[in-house]
């Protein structure tokens, strides 16, 4: 299955496939055995970037490539293993760090990068290895690493092309999958001159400026909750004492809640796809607010802010886009409850969420809530007659999806 796909200005794009993998005892064997050592590989990046900010100094990527050069070369149980995965945790630690020091510097703790990378340790962090073309090959429909791993892949689609990368990983059930990056070409749609606003909510996921193509608050990890709460009463009652072993019991409790959330991750972006889907097809440009509902996790409306998935559908929302080869905008947030999108004129006072209708004092318009903000949303990417004062705050310019 797809599960992103990014384009570029030449029309191509890259897009990530993602299969089933069926791991025999001693594949299994050798895929831990070099996730040991490139979890030592990130653990040591780690130290070597505390130490050298308590020093003062630079640890750049070039300082880490001596390092795991060096490395090595002295340690005969690292260089048993393939230098390419090794190598891509260094690449992945160095990407990690940048985004934490950006996140730091541009104040944004809220961000999921924010804070430096950390120690993976052996009975928490699932394998995950990264390989570049040169290694892997794929060989009558299996999939050979480097270092004598061959793994039997569950081709549910052929591949457009030849993959430039591959990721190996083991989710929390423990079943391991193979995630291919493959050079796509964008696919267009008949165009349709229409153009729309999304305004992302909790009361339903996502509000726009068409009533056919609102998205609906579905609830499936409220459908799920009698279930989920049976299985955390049984693994509390089977918890295991401080230093004990865990029972089977608890291990089967713990696989099946860990089952039923995946199914309600799958639900939710199965619907997040379909609706994304039939947006990009009926429209040629879309306004989408640039909304990061990771905050909400600190308010009340925690929980259902978060069976809602804002931040999956988002994604798939812009994905499709690019599949497609759709303009899609993301507008700035910032007050767009509180501007009236038929004149501009912004409310002295932020609405309070119980207010569900929005009205404006200056022009008099009265609409709902969320459909107003839908409606700025196109105001401020362009989409309305030009000279509509207050269509865009300052020091928030547009910008298209990345």
């Amino acid at each position: 299955m797809t599960t992103s796909t990014k384009a570029h200005g030449n029309g191509t794009g890259l897009a990530r496939y993602t299969f089933r993998l069926r791991v025999s005892s001693t594949a299994r064997r050798l895929l831990i055995a070099e996730w040991a050592r490139c979890r030592w590989v990130w653990n040591e990046c780690v130290a070597r970037s505390k130490k050298a900010h308590r020093d003062g100094e630079k640890c750049g990527p070039a300082r880490l490539d001596r390092m795991l050069t060096g490395a090595r070369a002295t340690t005969p149980w690292l260089a048993g293993g393939s230098s390419v995965p090794q190598q891509q945790i260094v690449r992945d630690f160095g990407m990690a760090r940048a985004r934490a020091l950006k996140d730091i510097k541009d104040r944004l703790p809220q961000t999921r990068s924010a804070g430096m990378p950390r120690l993976k340790k052996k009975h928490e962090a699932d394998p995950t290895l990264n390989y570049t073309r040169r290694g892997f090959r794929l060989r009558g429909g299996r999939l050979h690493l480097a270092g004598g791993i061959v793994l039997t892949v569950v081709w549910s689609r052929d591949l457009p092309d030849q993959p430039t990368s591959v990721r190996v990983y083991r989710d929390g059930l423990g079943h391991w999958y193979a995630s291919f990056v493959v050079p796509t070409v964008v696919q267009p749609l008949p165009e349709t001159g229409a153009a729309i606003g999304v305004d992302w909510g909790v009361r339903e996921t996502a509000t726009t400026t068409s009533d056919a193509h609102d998205l609906s608050h579905a609830g499936h990890g409220k459908k799920a909750q009698v279930k989920l709460c049976r299985y955390d009463r049984m693994m509390a009652r089977r918890k295991p004492a401080k230093g004990q072993a865990a029972s089977k019991r608890y291990r089967e409790a713990k696989k099946w809640r860990a089952k039923t959330y995946a199914k309600i991750a799958r639900q939710r972006q199965d619907a997040a796809r379909k609706w994304a889907k039939k947006v990009v097809r009926d429209h040629d440009v879309i306004a989408v607010e640039d909304f990061r509902p990771k905050f909400l996790a600190r308010t009340t409306m925690a929980r259902k802010a978060a069976d809602a998935a804002i931040g999956s559908a988002k994604r798939a929302l812009i994905e499709m886009g690019h599949k497609h080869g759709r303009d899609v905008r993301l507008v700035h947030p910032a007050h767009t409850t509180m501007d009236c999108a038929r004149c501009g004129a912004r409310a002295k006072h932020a609405l309070p969420l119980s207010e569900r209708t929005y009205s404006c004092t200056a022009c008099g318009a009265v609409s709902p809530r969320d459909k107003n903000s839908a409606r700025v949303m196109l105001v401020r990417a362009g989409m309305n007659p030009a000279g509509v004062e207050g269509a865009r705050p300052p020091g928030a310019p547009l910008r298209k999806a990345a």
